[in-house]
């Protein structure tokens, strides 16, 4: 692993997540009911509750608005949900604001061409594999798994492992 990646995954204080095509693999599914699905990868559920646990915050920043979104969040420990965001560079600013932290603090994770000015500010951008051509030359790191098969978990691995704490928060685990 590159050593300026490293840097960056140490100063880490804040994970933002899009949804769609990041914490989902893109996909959105209508019932007749007109109820929508969407479909979560469970390591990337448990990876967010370790993440909690280690004292990294997070927070979901996504286009669109879904009670599935606000109970996911809620079941994943993700401290806060930013939805129905037309414009995430101008929301990055409240979120900054909200959490005390600056912008090279920030990891942020997307997939698609909204995310990218997002990704130009952040301290950490990652894309996941994937993610458009145009998020991939923008980030710092392109994941190995897709969205919503893992993507997640394995940016929050890169995160903990390089702060050093990835064994304290498996340990329980493990024993």
């Amino acid at each position: 692993m590159k050593k300026q990646l490293r840097e960056r995954a140490r100063k880490i204080k804040l994970l933002i997540l899009d949804v769609d095509g990041v914490l989902t693999d893109g996909r959105i599914i209508y019932a007749n009911s007109g109820d929508q699905l969407k479909f979560f990868d469970v390591k990337d559920g448990l990876g967010l509750y370790i993440l909690s646990v280690s004292g990294i915050r997070s927070a979901i920043l996504t286009a669109k608005s879904s009670n599935i979104v606000s109970q996911r969040s809620c079941d994943m420990c993700v401290d806060k949900a930013y939805q129905d965001v037309s414009d995430k560079a101008a929301m990055l600013e409240t979120i900054l604001s909200d959490f005390g932290v600056k912008a090279a603090e920030v990891c942020y994770i997307g997939d698609d061409l909204l995310d990218i000015p997002v990704l130009k500010r952040v301290g950490l951008a990652v894309g996941v594999a994937d993610a458009a051509c145009e998020v991939k030359e923008t980030c710092h790191y392109v994941t190995n798994k897709t969205g919503g098969r893992g993507a997640v978990r394995e940016t929050i691995e890169l995160l903990l492992k390089n702060q050093g704490k990835w064994e304290a928060c498996i340990e329980r685990y493990l024993s």
